[in-house]
Parts: structure tokens; sequence; C-alpha cells
């Protein structure tokens, strides 16, 4: 029993940090797969060195991004930080 007294605030250690940040990790990384792997084109796409632009085309690990002025540019599908509603 002085053993489970001893230990039980390791424990409560270990539940504590699951839950407060490897858990939401996990939830936000799922989330941003899910983003990657449902990219189409023409969504409007941040990526995350901070460059806008719409999807004008999509291979399986690549994606030509058109910008502003007309020029297209290829990224990692991994480089897409979030997609824009605008």
């Amino acid at each position: 029993m002085q053993t489970l007294v001893n230990v039980s605030p390791f424990i409560l250690m270990f539940v504590l940090f699951y839950f407060l940040l490897i858990r939401p990790n996990q939830k936000r990384q799922k989330a941003i797969q899910t983003m990657q792997t449902n990219l189409k084109k023409g969504d409007k796409v941040i990526t995350i060195g901070g460059l806008h632009g719409t999807i004008d085309a999509i291979d399986e690990g690549k994606v030509v991004i058109l910008c502003g002025d007309g020029s297209r540019l290829t990224y990692d599908r991994n480089a897409i930080r979030e997609v824009v509603d605008a």
C-alpha cells in the first residue's frame, strides 16, 4: 500500500501530462493531416512560409499554387498550413 501512495503523484502527473499536452497535439496533427488530404483545385491556401495563393494543380505529393502575380510555384503538400475561406 505504501508503494501505491509513493507512486500515485507520478501517475497523476503522467495523466495530466497526457490530457494537457499529448492528446491536444495528436488532435491538431490529425486535423492538419485531414486538411492536407482534402485539398482540391481552387482552394485558397497559405503555406508554412506565408505564401498566399490558389491551388492550380494537385499531384499525389505536390501542389502547384497560383500566386497573385500569375506565377505558379510548386510545393510539397505538407507545406500547406491552412485553407482560407475568403
